[in-house]
């Protein structure tokens, strides 16, 4: 059953989510993969999708793994290996999805790896609550980010990108540790709140460096494909990530 802390985090996530696949699929967002896939910039604006989420999920396999070895306990070690073993079977999904369509996973995810490598590098924890403040926080920036790219894809490759994004469970763990955390000893919020602050830019940033760096990503973004973002539906999308995430803040008890 759900603390009415973890009920406040689950419908965090559902507000954030709210409005997905709520309008009528048109242009590309309407076919499936095999006639998408004609178009050879679209295909490619994929491979580059899924090597990104793909190392991105890898990643986070790792780094939950790091983390359970913070773990003050031997029940919160158990929980964070739990959901480091479905990061795990996420990756593997989109690993075989890329080598289903012809294309190698190790090169479609090695142009990401840079971006990703130095995020988590200038991010690292230097403690249980901060890796928990990170996964939460950062890793759901990330998740609204491709859930918004996702409603643009053909009906094959928006199912896959939506089943990986499910939550593995993170989300409430963090948010019930956070705030007995706080409530135990309040100065715990304020560190925690500009540490929070300072991974919402730097997932931001991270984000708009990888779509910069990648022609076709960047093209289907702002509106070279047809039903394409334009550049003023991306600022719309960043303010609709920002709002779920001062809405994650208020969950952790962290003033955005």
């Amino acid at each position: 059953m759900e603390t009415p802390d973890n009920a406040n985090a689950a419908g965090t996530e559902a507000d954030a989510h709210a409005g997905e696949n709520t309008v009528e699929p048109t242009g590309i967002a309407a076919q499936d993969w095999a006639t998408a896939s004609a178009e050879p910039q679209y295909r490619a604006a994929v491979v580059d999708l899924l090597g990104a989420l793909a190392y991105g999920e890898l990643a986070a396999f790792e780094r939950l793994a790091d983390d359970a070895k913070l773990a003050p306990s031997l029940a919160d070690k158990a929980e964070l290996a739990k959901m480091a073993s479905a990061e795990f079977h996420h990756f593997e999904r989109l690993r075989d999805r890329l080598a289903e369509i012809d294309a190698e996973p190790t090169a479609a995810m090695e142009p990401f790896a840079k971006a990703l490598d130095d995020f988590h590098h200038q991010t690292a924890p230097s403690d249980w609550l901060e890796g928990l403040v990170k996964a939460y926080v950062g890793d759901s920036i990330a998740s609204d980010f491709y859930r918004e790219v996702a409603a643009r894809l053909d009906s094959d490759t928006r199912g896959l990108v939506l089943a990986v994004l499910d939550d593995t469970g993170h989300g409430n763990f963090a948010v019930e540790k956070v705030r007995a955390a706080i409530e135990a000893d309040p100065r715990v919020g304020g560190r925690l709140a500009l540490w929070a602050r300072r991974l919402m830019g730097e997932a931001l940033s991270q984000a708009q460096r990888v779509v910069a760096e990648r022609d076709a990503l960047s093209t289907m973004l702002v509106g070279g494909m047809a039903d394409g973002f334009d550049l003023a539906a991306v600022g719309e999308m960043f303010t609709r990530i920002t709002k779920a995430h001062t809405k994650r803040m208020a969950a952790l008890g962290l003033a955005a």
